[in-house]
């Protein structure tokens, strides 16, 4: 199977405002990538092709609807991908580098308890 996916998922949970016809609703990110996401929580029903308005804190942009998971009668997830170029929409460092960076903070914190217990 290919993998149609240009950029990285990262799991990330963030709340986001979703507009749909001029109507508000609350969801939230199940994962995210720099151009699009999988969204939770959806409350109302949309279809493929639709394009909605997310927010997040004071940052809006389009999205379209590219797939719809019916999880129960009133509860879906859909996958969104950007309509317009976004600079870090979600707020969230994506690259590359700040994963490493994180590993190795990660690292050096395991490096540094395992030689304070081995000190007592």
């Amino acid at each position: 199977m290919l993998n149609k996916r240009q950029s990285p998922r990262r799991k990330m949970v963030l709340p986001v405002k979703v507009s749909i016809d001029s109507v508000t609703h609350l969801a939230h990110t199940i994962d995210i990538t720099d151009v699009g996401a999988r969204l939770g929580a959806l409350r109302t029903q949309i279809q493929p092709g639709t394009i909605i308005s997310l927010q997040r804190g004071s940052k809006k942009a389009k999205f379209r609807v590219e797939w719809i998971r019916e999880l129960t009668s009133n509860e879906l997830q859909a996958g969104i991908e950007s309509v317009e170029p976004q600079n870090n929409f979600w707020g969230v460092d994506l690259s590359d580098r700040g994963l490493e960076a994180k590993k190795e903070m990660q690292a050096v914190l395991t490096l540094l308890s395992s030689r304070s217990k081995s000190v007592m």
